[in-house]
């Protein structure tokens, strides 16, 4: 039986010499994966071109009860992503973004709210002029909301620290090694006042930006067992000045 989707491509994976497994977050049903044919095809070429990493589809799926891999058909692009796919940096965090769904959402049911971010967000940097700089980061926080850690900030005070295995601001730290002294506390902080709409104007310099990423991927690392290593953020250390 086939059924309407939309989705966003998270990543292609090489699964037989004829085939390639395609990882999709869907709107209808979460997270799926799709067994898509891979060669010089015309068919093939038109797939690889439709299911570049972080594009939005709409497609028909073929649902096969208590089989993992599904099949696609009728796929195309429901959004055209040039910027995305033309700009380095766009494209750099485009890949950054796919590597951390794929690691972070791991539901096989829909969920509405999460998915309709991810496309929200998609659009976002497609057309995004300024503050591309901080668009990783202002997804990243935001998307822990979303998977339901979020830190505390109606807990911080200014001097504070940072409980990052609670998620609240103490005035003193107590056990544990998971602590952000005052300085980086107030960080978590601004991070809140954070949008999409305004994240142009918060200025970081390398080295500061780095130290923001690193810490918010401890604190999903923390509360989110399945996140792991990730790979693309070294590459992103090395965009921004």
């Amino acid at each position: 039986m086939y059924e309407k989707i939309q989705g966003v491509v998270l990543g292609t994976v090489k699964y037989s010499d004829k085939h390639n497994i395609v990882r999709v977050y869907t709107r209808q049903r979460g997270l799926m994966a799709f067994a898509v044919p891979q060669g010089r095809s015309a068919t093939a070429r038109q797939l690889g071109a439709a299911l570049m990493p972080l594009s939005l589809i709409d497609a028909e799926a073929r649902i096969m009860p208590g089989r993992e891999l599904s099949t696609l058909r009728d796929t195309r692009r429901s959004a055209p992503l040039s910027a995305i796919y033309a700009h380095p940096i766009k494209n750099a965090i485009a890949l950054y973004v796919c590597e951390l769904l794929t690691h972070a959402i791991q539901e096989h049911e829909q969920n509405h709210l999460l998915y309709d971010y991810i496309e929200q967000c998609v659009m976002i940097l497609e057309s995004a002029t300024q503050g591309v700089a901080n668009f990783h980061i202002c997804f990243t926080y935001h998307l822990g909301i979303l998977l339901g850690i979020q830190p505390d900030t109606a807990t911080w005070h200014e001097g504070w620290w940072f409980d990052m295995q609670g998620g609240v601001f103490r005035p003193t730290p107590s056990g544990g090694s998971h602590w952000l002294r005052p300085d980086e506390a107030r960080v978590i902080w601004l991070l809140s006042r954070m949008t999409f709409a305004n994240m142009h104007h918060f200025k970081f310099d390398r080295n500061q930006r780095n130290q923001v990423l690193d810490v918010m991927l401890t604190y999903l690392r923390l509360h989110q067992s399945t996140l792991g290593t990730l790979r693309s953020p070294d590459v992103l250390r090395q965009l921004f000045v």
